[in-house]
């Protein structure tokens, strides 16, 4: 049995932008990204987390203090009686050849080999247009940019939908 799944950036997304984000003190939630999973589960939707981390192989902190902040994020989304699935994280660069950092599709195949995804009824949020591409190459044509990270060329983007923040996404899924 397949399961369908809300995919959702991190930075720009669950919370503000801040450049190599690392500590706690740092993180701020995004108005409204709570009503937004709560919104998403009641609708049956398994959520997962797909974010970029190259300050890792930048040197700028390291994997252990990636899940510090990763565990507190989660004990915060459990607070809220919203449970993450899982979370998929790239540590390299962009000038990795690996095939985990979006724009490339790696991080939602190996969500969907360890989970059995319906692609066709998944959702991708994120904040830049790598991560529309790499929901596309994954079989994800269900995708939202919002504003409320990087700034976005709209008339060149592949988004289904273009939203100001993940506040407005449950005005769009809604089943």
């Amino acid at each position: 049995m397949t399961i369908k799944t809300i995919f959702l950036d991190r930075d720009g997304v669950i919370n503000k932008e801040v450049c190599y984000l690392h500590k706690i003190k740092d993180f701020k939630f995004i108005d409204g990204v709570f009503d937004a999973c709560l919104h998403f589960q009641a609708l049956g939707y398994q959520l997962i987390i797909i974010t970029n981390q190259s300050g890792i192989g930048r040197g700028y902190y390291d994997e252990d203090a990636f899940h510090v902040i990763n565990n507190w994020m989660l004990e915060q989304f459990k607070n809220k009686r919203i449970e993450i699935l899982d979370v998929f994280f790239c540590p390299h660069t962009p000038e990795s050849s690996c095939d985990c950092r979006k724009p490339k599709p790696g991080m939602f195949n190996q969500a969907n080999d360890k989970y059995s995804i319906d692609m066709k009824k998944s959702w991708m949020v994120g904040d830049k247009e790598a991560d529309i591409q790499a929901a596309n190459a994954a079989g994800i044509q269900n995708t939202i940019l919002v504003k409320s990270g990087h700034a976005i060329d709209e008339k060149n983007s592949n988004a289904k939908f273009i939203l100001d923040s993940i506040n407005q996404v449950k005005e769009v899924i809604s089943n």
